[in-house]
């Protein structure tokens, strides 16, 4: 029992020398061991903080990426675009009206209906000049424009013409916010484009146009007439274009109106977008709605003299011609614009100007780009060689 004791005393010496040995020798472990612990959190802490300003920092750079040259042309134009509201009276025969016998019993058979349509147009000036098409708003017996700030307006037509299909509308206001006319000539294929306007009437939900973003698709395009509206030269753009977009702008990306957005081609049995709108260039406009503004139309009351046929395929095999594009002069009055420009029949008229002739009706609209007085190119075809002709619109 005393070695027991006497053996316990001695581990319990030695237990506690080796505990102060480990204090002197090692004073300051335990602190060591805490800072290491203390250096951990601090990393994390540094990485939590560095992660943190790393996401504000990706969030400002994704805020400040949705902010971009077309949201920015967006707002500079968006003011300037106008809703218009139109009521047309239009009269209407019963089919019976021709017979004098039921006229006795039922009247003449005429009645007035009223006829309310919509479209788009844009502020041009700040004292009210508004452009929009003539298929929306020339032939309207009342007229309601209603502006970005909720007003409405009457307007009156300054002037129209149905065969570009171009109107000029004034309302009584100053100091408007307008849009500025660009050069369609200086249009390139593929660059982006923006249409803005009121299809389906959604501008009198908010008092704000409708946006639309595409390309350039094509330019210079000649579309077949309808209803006595001659479409050549047009813009054509996949930007979304419906019913109710017509008259409003077409801009670039700087925000200059390059046309109008006019005309849509549609999948059969639907009347909505697919991706093919045409818009009326500017500088066409621009030509147009000068004559407007200072005399109410385009005078085009001149005459050529000419007679002409469309080539068929029997003209171009009995002239060789390498295709059937143009059109044949078929006579030629004395002492016509024609015949004073030096022109034959069997002339080949294939160029006016800058345009491309390929039938007749592109002739006819081609000429109603001009006015009377002006002096015209004419590229043409006679036995085998080219000429060029000028001839000048001579007033009737």
């Amino acid at each position: 029992m005393t070695k027991l004791k006497v053996s316990f005393l001695s581990s319990s010496i030695t237990l506690v020398i080796v505990a102060l040995t480990y204090v002197f020798i090692f004073p300051n472990s335990l602190s060591k061991k805490d800072l290491i612990f203390e250096d951990v959190f601090q990393e994390a802490d540094s990485v939590k903080t560095s992660a943190s300003v790393d996401r504000e920092t990706i969030t400002n750079d994704i805020y400040s990426s949705r902010r971009n040259i077309i949201t920015e042309t967006v707002a500079k134009v968006s003011p300037a675009i106008v809703g218009i509201n139109v009521t047309e009276v239009r009269q209407y025969r019963a089919p019976w009206s021709r017979d004098p016998f039921w006229r006795q019993f039922f009247g003449s058979g005429i009645y007035n209906e009223k006829i309310k349509g919509l479209g788009s147009g844009a502020i041009i000036s700040p004292d009210g000049y508004i452009l929009t098409n003539d298929h929306v708003a020339g032939s309207a017996n009342e007229i309601i424009v209603t502006l970005s700030d909720g007003t409405q307006h009457q307007a009156k037509v300054i002037g129209t013409d149905q065969t570009t299909d171009i109107c000029l509308l004034k309302i009584d206001s100053k100091n408007l916010p307008f849009v500025n006319l660009g050069n369609s000539d200086d249009v390139i294929i593929g660059e982006w484009v923006i249409a803005l306007g009121n299809p389906f009437g959604l501008f009198s939900l908010s008092d704000k146009p409708t946006v639309t973003v595409g390309v350039v698709s094509a330019v210079g395009v000649n579309l077949n007439p309808k209803d006595n509206r001659f479409y050549l030269n047009m813009i054509q753009t996949d930007a979304s274009i419906n019913q109710g977009n017509s008259g409003g702008p077409l801009v670039n990306s700087l925000g200059e109106v390059i046309g109008m957005n006019t005309i849509i081609y549609t999948a059969e049995g639907s009347s909505g977008n697919v991706g093919v709108g045409f818009a009326i260039p500017v500088n066409k406009i621009k030509k147009v709605i000068a004559e407007l503004k200072t005399k109410g139309n385009f005078d085009r009351n001149y005459w050529t003299g000419l007679r002409i046929h469309t080539i068929d395929k029997g003209i171009q095999n009995y002239f060789n011609l390498p295709n059937s594009r143009g059109v044949i002069v078929t006579e030629v009055i004395p002492n016509s614009p024609g015949a004073d420009a030096g022109l034959e029949a069997g002339d080949i008229i294939m160029e006016i100007n800058d345009f491309r002739v390929d039938n007749e009706d592109i002739m006819i609209g081609v000429l109603y780009n001009y006015k009377t007085n002006e002096t015209i190119r004419l590229k043409i075809w006679r036995n085998g060689n080219t000429y060029v002709k000028r001839m000048k619109l001579e007033s009737r």
